[in-house]
């Protein structure tokens, strides 16, 4: 239990669906007293509010070193590294569906609950073509589908998981959070990284790596110098505004972490059609030898695109899309889907 609306919600179904339920709050940040977003002191106090309305025990766990270990030194190494990482999905892999999953467990309970926009299909034996695993399937609601979040989910974490509010829409959530008079019925939506304050990305990672804040050139690909950047940090891979170059646009194509250098073109090169992934994550747990015609997302808001997944020799995963797509980001995460199903994902290399 987040605090938030939809994880609110889905407590509420299961107990009038006749569960036996238990809130759980993640404390995972250490600074969590100054922010207001997911896992913070207020989130914490929101949840234990809606737990007391729907009479259920709650109970906040100490995940803060672990968090810190799994999700914040990998978000701070890959800004290092000039590359652009995505927490949401290393909290998912690491924290949600691992360590609170063995918690779960060990509290006695069948099933983690959480307030994720994503359906799960159990397997069906009684059928002509059986279904032997369980599958991960977008949310009913494909504004707020958060599939591409879960694509780390392997059979395990599917057989005990529940996503009670993935065949609803948010509307409808809301409609039910007032209906069962929910303290949070009407609180917003946080858009920011929890562990981040204020979405200030560049005053958080200052104190971890004051050396990527260091000034550099701004060349172009014949190693011309254009101009100066404030510290590779505040770069991704696409960018094209506030580079402060005259004679544009110019496009941000390569960040060299070693030169502490910032490449750039007027045309925009971040364009293509193939995208690897050395470390993909297979829902069924069984690799396709044959090549997948399906479709495939780089970043959570990006539309599909239709592509096909090739797996190679060396275990790495090729994606080739149709057609091209802009700002392919190192750090972020491909999804590969066919029709609403999610075949599996991995980090882009």
């Amino acid at each position: 239990m987040s605090g938030g609306v939809d994880s609110s919600v889905a407590a509420a179904l299961l107990k009038e669906q006749g569960y036996s339920v238990i809130g759980i709050t993640m404390q995972i940040w250490p600074d969590s007293q100054s922010a207001d977003g997911c896992c913070s002191l207020s989130a914490v106090e929101d949840a234990r509010r809606v737990a007391d309305k729907l009479k259920i025990p709650h109970y906040v766990l100490n995940f803060k070193d672990y968090f810190f270990k799994t999700v914040v030194e990998d978000f701070i190494n890959e800004y290092k590294n000039g590359r652009t990482p995505n927490p949401c999905v290393r909290c998912n892999q690491f924290v949600k569906f691992d360590l609170l999953l063995k918690k779960e467990k060990e509290l006695g309970a069948d099933f983690l609950a959480t307030g994720h926009y994503a359906q799960i299909k159990c397997p069906i034996s009684n059928v002509q073509f059986p279904m032997k695993e369980f599958t991960l399937l977008k949310g009913k609601d494909k504004k707020k589908d958060q599939s591409y979040f879960l694509y780390v989910m392997g059979q395990e974490a599917l057989r005990h998981t529940l996503f009670p509010v993935g065949n609803l829409a948010k509307a409808q959530v809301r409609k039910l959070a007032a209906k069962y008079k929910l303290p949070v019925a009407n609180k917003a939506e946080s858009q920011e990284i929890c562990f981040v304050p204020d979405n200030n990305y560049a005053g958080f990672l200052k104190k971890y790596i004051p050396q990527s804040f260091k000034t550099g050139p701004i060349v172009d690909e014949q190693g011309r110098e254009l101009g100066r950047h404030k510290g590779i940090i505040h770069y991704t891979v696409g960018q094209r505004k506030g580079l402060g170059l005259s004679g544009g646009p110019w496009y941000v194509i390569k960040i060299d972490k070693n030169s502490n250098t910032i490449i750039v073109d007027k045309r925009n090169k971040t364009f293509g059609k193939e995208v690897y992934s050395s470390k993909f994550n297979w829902i069924s747990g069984i690799v396709s030898k044959k090549p997948i015609k399906g479709s495939a997302k780089i970043r959570y808001n990006s539309p599909d695109s239709q592509a096909t997944l090739i797996t190679e020799k060396n275990g790495k995963v090729k994606i080739i899309f149709k057609n091209p797509q802009k700002a392919i980001t190192p750090g972020q995460s491909v999804v590969f889907y066919q029709k609403n199903m999610v075949i599996g994902g991995g980090v882009i290399d």
